[in-house]
């Protein structure tokens, strides 16, 4: 593997994965199905219209620059560049997207979980403390400290969670089993939703004082 980046060998990792996986999508039924955004001429396919396949061309299927390191300076010192169907349209049907993740130093990406996805991910750079909770009414906390090279899996619809503990900036690329995963982000979802929901449900809900929500809800609005 010497003199080869580091982001090559990672995207070798999830390609060999999600060959031997099976996706959450329903299995196509035709070889593709570029999606388009008008219905001249097109079907409907998973939510999006299918290019005519004589106008299908390579750059349906390709994106450049997932090499280039993103932005972390953000509250959360994080960064997750997602390749869905929105921007591969060549992804339309074929059940796989992928995502580079960047960490600036302690930078969280954080509880959130793919309501039609499961996630692998495999670490580049770096060091992650990650995890998943299981469902009611176990609610086992699976965890793992990850160094460059390691990969963990995250289960389809399971809250879950990457930390960088170290000093140095982290990078690492998820797979998921489907062209649009969904995300579900705990705290924003729950605090940030609009219109607000009632204060007295959360205080209910998470045994909080109602300024202590009001405060949350504020922040994430």
């Amino acid at each position: 593997m010497k003199g080869v980046p580091n982001y090559l060998v990672a995207l070798a990792i999830i390609a060999l994965a999600c060959s031997v996986a099976s996706a959450y999508d329903p299995a196509p039924l035709q070889d593709f199905c570029v999606a388009v955004n008008t219905s001249t001429d097109a079907v409907f396919v998973n939510g999006k219209f299918c290019k005519d396949p004589k106008l299908v061309t390579p750059n349906d299927f390709f994106f450049q620059g997932l090499n280039t390191p993103r932005n972390t300076a953000n509250p959360l010192g994080s960064n997750v560049t997602l390749l869905d169907v929105s921007k591969i349209l060549g992804l339309n049907t074929l059940g796989v997207s992928l995502a580079r993740i960047d960490f600036a130093p302690y930078g969280l990406n954080p509880p959130h979980t793919h309501p039609r996805a499961t996630e692998i991910l495999v670490v580049v750079e770096g060091t992650l403390y990650v995890g998943f909770v299981t469902s009611n009414p176990e609610n086992r906390f699976f965890t793992k400290t990850l160094n460059a090279g390691d990969v963990f899996v995250f289960p389809i619809g399971l809250i879950h969670f990457q930390f960088n503990v170290g000093k140095t900036n982290a990078v690492a690329f998820s797979g998921l089993g489907s062209q649009n995963p969904g995300l579900i982000v705990i705290a924003k979802n729950i605090f940030g939703a609009n219109p607000p929901i009632n204060p007295d449900v959360l205080v209910k809900a998470f045994q909080l004082d109602t300024n202590v929500v009001e405060s949350l809800q504020k922040k994430f609005m």
